[in-house]
């Protein structure tokens, strides 16, 4: 028989409270809360971590809810929320798909896809109904959110897409125009796209007409890293390297009639150069938000800062240039007569437009944070007369800052600015290095430089977090109520978890401590250092008095019994489970084995090509397993030192290696895990030296993992800063299925990366394309198309042969039909061919309906007019229906086949069209109908009350509240 081995899964992944890979999203509490809960809190922060978003309430630091679709493994690159609903977040990843989110229920309302590389801007419109999104890949697409679509590409940047901004020309002037009374011929629909890119061009696209009005040079020095623009469209920033902003003034009214003039000439400009400011910081500047109810900017670079900029008010600036005038009088008082300085104080009015930029916006404070800036948001907590600004950070913080608003006084001091909230102790600020887990597996210890945190396995909790130094090595003591840590300045340090306390710190070694563990007898312990010695530790409970008193108090203490002195640095131990053996690897790339009890040499084990970075011992003592930088892992014999077998193990250095410490099963005593710098782990069969499994899921290094007890779970740690549990599952696995899927999985990546993009014939890309991208989903989609379309038209002739027998003779007997249609409950052929198209997600279905050859096309037709007869899912037959006709255009019309088909439909869909256009329009009357009742009842009418007799003062007339 075949042997079979568990399958582990993924099960959980905590640790991380954002990550560096995208942007950071402010909301406030839902409406529907009571209106005292909502002034007490402070909102939420939406985050992204690896491949999901987590919701934080940044008050209490509790996680309030996580987004996670398991069919996406890809890291999260852009969160923006839709300022229409509320409730509805578009999120951008890594391989190029875009998911629309629901806050309330967490689940996804549209996924769309077609982007080839990593979405890096989102930006929704006015209606909240079309989405644009900008990825590495240079394109912009629009899609629309009502019809599940995308409606067309953009093409025209050679660089990253950096920032996208709508403009609605309409709804900024149209206040405007109702005082003038000029509202007739501005199109409310008009919608224009500003974009800007890595390749230093700022763009205006023409969303209805889908071609590129306008573009600019953004910046001066290279790349656009950013784009900021005012709530009310009038103007942006874009920013590029050495701190350069460049201010852009935007023409809303030339732009409103660009779209409805015909004849605007190549020469109109709506975007106007306003001037360069500097910011102090001379970094890369990667973000720019302009605060919605005050005139203020935040900035940020790559650095540990973000700076504030004030736009000054039109009096201000005002003063200002009637200053700077004044002291330029008095520097050329000295050689001017009294009659010329007589004609320039008269001209002290100047108009705010001519004035420099750098008058009007002036920087403000700069707020110094915690760790690199990645993101920020405004807050807009109701009641609070601050700024308040929260900042993402790159070492995995959430901080919430506040800043004063500038104040009538005249000082020109900076003002102070307080961290006052922030979500830090769900993770580490760097990078764990170690992983130890209790001996009943219920505690995880994860320790990093300057953090050793105690989580809680089961619940994902963190129960304590403690100072320590830069750990590279950790381990629970017998009792798991203590725990030793190894640093790299050579100390090590006990901590008592239970108080939350450093119990003692020993300066232990001279170099790093690489490696400890505990001698399986738990009476000991064995340290390696970088100072070529591996030291031995008895535990020691000593009574200690209580100074100023004379009473006593045991105490752990660590003795040293013994020390082994080596010719290199030590960079791993590991004693064998029956106490006799103790193996060190050293930096000449060898493996020692010495007797525990003597200490003298056993075994040398030469082979590998690097140093050796982890080793572990089987269960039953026979065999060593050895892991290192040479991509290689070994397993020998701890008999004779015979080397069993060299697998070629990953594609980076091996971090660890572990075998499964008290297997419940015999045949599980030689099952190995081992993790890697190619951010994978594999799970092998030392027996058979055969890969069993490999477990994708982390984004970076994995530096650290461990093994439970009897192999239940595995947990790992990696650069991400993500901790991950990985879980033994029922399910078997088949090594020859398990290398059949994979093979697949390589075919299905392939497939996928061949069939991207038609570039044009001489290398020229069209400027609009249509948004599509085929996958294997689309593929496979296509393939059911055609295969119910084949099976369909076979049952539809069967069928209507024997209604047709069935006139002459009535007792006739149904014909044998397919299974699956019998399987289905006896399903007819028309109604299995809608059905399979209406499975297909909306976004898929034209990319779907693209793989099916012309060939299929009559029949495809044949069921559609019967769909249309029986008037069946309307919209989608429609559309179905006008994208084949689009698509096949050209050769439909050479066909007398189709035409004869199509000339028969189209009577029955003009009907079936008129009288559904009828009654749209009779309940869209309908509700306004209903809409004018609900705001009359709205008005209230007041009046005051004739005043007494003898009172002054006169009735006043009405007045009506709405």
């Amino acid at each position: 028989m075949v042997k079979s081995y568990s399958k582990y899964d993924q099960t959980d992944a905590f640790g991380v409270v954002t990550s560096a890979t995208s942007n950071i999203v402010w909301a406030s509490e839902e409406a529907s809360q009571a209106s005292a809960i909502r002034s007490a809190s402070s909102g939420r922060a939406y985050a992204a971590a690896s491949e999901e978003v987590l919701c934080w309430d940044v008050k209490k630091g509790e996680l309030l809810s996580r987004w996670r679709d398991s069919a996406c493994t890809a890291e999260v690159t852009v969160i923006c929320r839709s300022d229409v609903d509320p409730d509805v977040f578009a999120v951008g990843y890594a391989d190029g798909s875009i998911r629309v989110w629901d806050s309330r229920t967490g689940t996804v309302i549209i996924s769309f896809n077609g982007h080839k590389s990593a979405v890096t801007t989102l930006a929704f419109d006015r209606s909240g109904t079309r989405l644009a999104s900008g990825a590495k890949d240079t394109d912009i697409v629009i899609w629309d959110l009502v019809s599940e679509v995308g409606l067309f590409k953009l093409r025209g940047h050679k660089g990253q897409i950096t920032g996208l901004h709508f403009l609605h020309p309409a709804q900024a002037t149209a206040i405007d125009g109702e005082a003038n009374g000029t509202n007739g011929d501005v199109d409310s629909d008009q919608a224009f796209l500003l974009s800007t890119s890595k390749d230093a061009l700022i763009k205006i696209w023409d969303v209805n007409t889908q071609h590129c009005i306008e573009t600019h040079v953004a910046q001066t020095n290279g790349e656009c890293w950013a784009l900021g623009t005012s709530h009310d469209g009038s103007g942006c920033i874009t920013a590029g390297n050495d701190g350069e902003l460049k201010v852009w003034a935007i023409d809303l009214a030339g732009l409103r009639h660009a779209g409805s003039s015909l004849d605007h000439g190549a020469d109109e400009r709506y975007l106007h150069e306003r001037g360069i400011i500097y910011r102090t910081g001379k970094d890369r500047t990667l973000g720019i938000s302009f605060h919605s109810k005050s005139d203020y900017i935040a900035i940020h670079g790559s650095e540990k800062a973000v700076e504030l900029w004030r736009i000054r008010s039109e009096s201000e600036v005002q003063k200002s240039l009637a200053r700077k005038r004044k002291r330029k009088r008095e520097k050329t008082k000295h050689d001017t007569n009294d009659e010329i300085e007589e004609a320039q104080t008269g001209e002290e009015k100047v108009s705010i437009a001519d004035a420099e930029v750098g008058e009007v916006i002036v920087p403000y404070v700069t707020v110094r944070t915690a760790g690199k800036v990645r993101s920020i948001a405004w807050m807009h907590n109701r009641g609070s007369k601050r700024l308040q600004l929260l900042v993402g950070t790159n070492n995995n913080l959430i901080d919430v800052y506040e800043v004063p608003q500038r104040g009538k006084s005249k000082t020109e001091e900076a003002p102070d600015y307080s961290r006052t909230l922030s979500v830090e102790l769900s993770g580490h600020r760097n990078d764990i290095r170690a992983i130890a887990l209790s001996s009943d597996d219920r505690m995880l210890a994860s320790a990093s430089s300057g953090a050793l945190k105690i989580w809680n396995v089961r619940t994902q909790n963190c129960l304590r977090t403690l100072e320590c130094g830069y750990a590279l090595c950790c381990a629970f003591l017998p009792g798991d109520k203590i725990i030793i840590v190894g640093t790299k300045e050579g100390d090590i340090e006990l901590y008592d978890i239970a108080a939350s306390s450093l119990l003692d710190k020993i300066p232990a070694h001279e170099g790093a401590i690489w490696a400890l563990q505990v001698h399986p007898d738990g009476k000991s312990v064995v340290t390696g250092s970088a100072d070529k010695s591996a030291k031995f530790w008895n535990f020691k409970i000593v009574e200690e008095e209580i100074p100023g008193t004379k009473r006593t108090t045991p105490r752990l203490k660590l003795v040293q019994s013994r020390v082994l002195n080596l010719n290199d640095d030590i960079l791993s131990l590991c004693f064998s489970p029956d106490s006799r053996l103790l193996a060190i690897s050293t930096l000449d790339n060898t493996v020692k084995v010495f007797f525990v009890d003597s200490l003298k040499l056993l075994l040398n084990l030469y082979g590998h090509k690097l140093p050796v970075l982890n080793m572990s011992i089987s269960s039953d003592s026979k065999i060593i397993a050895t892991c290192s930088a040479d991509k290689n892992v070994r397993i020998w014999g701890l008999d004779f030192g015979d080397c069993h077998r060299a697998l070629f193990g990953h594609e980076d250095s091996i971090m660890q290696i572990a075998f499964i410490p008290h297997p419940v099963e015999a045949d599980e005593k030689h099952l190995f895990f081992s993790a890697s710098k190619d951010r994978t782990i594999k799970s092998w069969d030392g027996d058979k030296f055969e890969q069993i499994q490999k477990f994708k899921g982390h984004h970076g290094e994995i530096w650290a993992m461990t093994v439970a007890r009897t192999g239940d779970f595995i947990v790992s740690a990696s650069h991400d800063k993500s901790i991950r549990i990985w879980t033994r599952s029922d399910e078997p696995i088949f090594l020859e299925e398990e290398r059949e899927r994979e093979l697949e999985e390589l075919y299905e990546n392939t497939l996928a990366t061949s069939l991207e993009d038609e570039d044009a014939i001489n290398g020229e890309k069209p400027e609009v394309t249509d948004a599509s991208k085929q996958t294997i989903s689309t593929l496979t989609a296509g393939e059911k198309i055609a295969e119910a379309l084949e099976l369909g038209l076979e049952d539809l002739k069967l069928v209507r042969q024997w209604e047709e027998e069935r006139k002459t003779k009535p007792n006739l007997a149904q014909p044998q039909r397919n299974p699956l249609f019998l399987a289905l409950g006896n399903i007819s052929a028309e109604r299995h061919v809608l059905n399979t198209l209406a499975k297909i997600p909306a976004a898929q279905l034209h990319d779907a309906l693209l793989v099916l050859p012309f060939s299929s096309l009559p029949s495809l037709f044949t069921f559609i007019s019967i769909w249309v007869k029986r008037q069946w899912n309307v919209t989608l037959t429609c559309r179905v229906l006008f994208f084949m006709l689009k698509t096949h255009q050209k050769q439909i019309l050479t066909s007398r086949e189709l035409k004869v088909v199509l000339e028969d439909m189209r009577a029955e869909l003009r009907l079936m069209l008129g009288g559904m256009k009828d009654m749209v329009g009779f309940n869209v009357a309908a509700v306004r109908f209903v809409g004018e009742r609900v705001d009359e009842a709205g008005i209230v009418r007041l009046e005051d009350v004739e005043r007494e007799e003898g009172r002054s003062g006169k009735k006043r007339g009405f007045i009506a509240v709405a």
